[in-house]
Formats: C-alpha cells, sequence, structure tokens
C-alpha cells in the first residue's frame, strides 16, 4: 500500500537517498552519464550555494521526486531559480510533477520570491509540462554556452 504523499524541505544530508531518482531519471531518459559521484556533486552543489533551497517529495519514508535551485537576489526582488525538477520514473504520469511544482511555487512565494525563473530542455515534452502551468518563453533571454575542447 503505498503511503500519502509529504513534502518537506531537502538538505544536503538527503542527497544520497535521491541519487537513484537523479541518476535513473536523467541516464535514462535525457541520455546522461551521471555517476553517483557526479550526481552527488551536482545535488550538493545547488543545495550548499548561498540561498540553496530544495523540496523533497516522498510517498511514506520514500523520495518519490525533488525540486532543487536557489534564490536568487536582483535590486529590487528575489526570484527562486530551479535547476533540477525530477520525479522518479515509476512515479511519473500521476501528476505528480504538477504537483511538485505547485507545491514549490506556493513555498518559494511564502519564502519571499516573486517568481520563478527556469531553463527547460526545449522540447515538446517539458514545453507541454511547463505551458500548462502557465510558463512562457521569456523572450528577452538567450542562454548561451561557449564548450572548451581539449
Amino acid at each position: 500500500m503505498r503511503g500519502e504523499i509529504m513534502y518537506r524541505e531537502m538538505t544536503i544530508s538527503d542527497a544520497r537517498s535521491v541519487l537513484p531518482l537523479y541518476i535513473d531519471y536523467y541516464n535514462t531518459c535525457e541520455d546522461g552519464e551521471w555517476t553517483e559521484e557526479t550526481a552527488g556533486r551536482r545535488i550538493r552543489q545547488v543545495l550548499g550555494m548561498d540561498g540553496g533551497y530544495g523540496l523533497l517529495m516522498e510517498d511514506g519514508n520514500n523520495p518519490i521526486g525533488f525540486v532543487m535551485g536557489y534564490f536568487k537576489q536582483y535590486d529590487d526582488l528575489v526570484s527562486f531559480m530551479p535547476e533540477e525538477i525530477v520525479i522518479g520514473l515509476s512515479s511519473q504520469g500521476r501528476g505528480l510533477g504538477t504537483a511538485l511544482l505547485r507545491e514549490t511555487e506556493r513555498r518559494v512565494r511564502e519564502l519571499g520570491a516573486a517568481g520563478i525563473e527556469l531553463s527547460a530542455v526545449n522540447d515538446g515534452m517539458h514545453a507541454h509540462f511547463y505551458g500548462k502551468e502557465w510558463y512562457k518563453n521569456a523572450g528577452n533571454f538567450v542562454q548561451m554556452v561557449k564548450w572548451f575542447h581539449a
């Protein structure tokens, strides 16, 4: 029997328990090559930064999803910048990602965020997921990247 869905603030000490969700999702769905070492480092980096914040979604005592990011200060407001939103593969397709996003919005707003800014993969799945929650393309920002090759 499944337990009640609960939310709690995620801390660095939760990194080990969410590693399987992170690695399984990104290596299966995003063609990643994450290891326990690299995923653990990524989680600790985000949660450990100044303004780092995470929200863990649990079914009973089992983590089934999480969001992690940071609060970003501007001159006149603070926004929340999610770096990762992950729902375990076995828990997808049941509206849990939407529930996690909505709970994140509620909590970061209570903590003083004026809004959420995020980067997402430019594909139909992500456009649908965020679009149904009224997220839109900022239009005035373009993500720039330069990779160094050996």
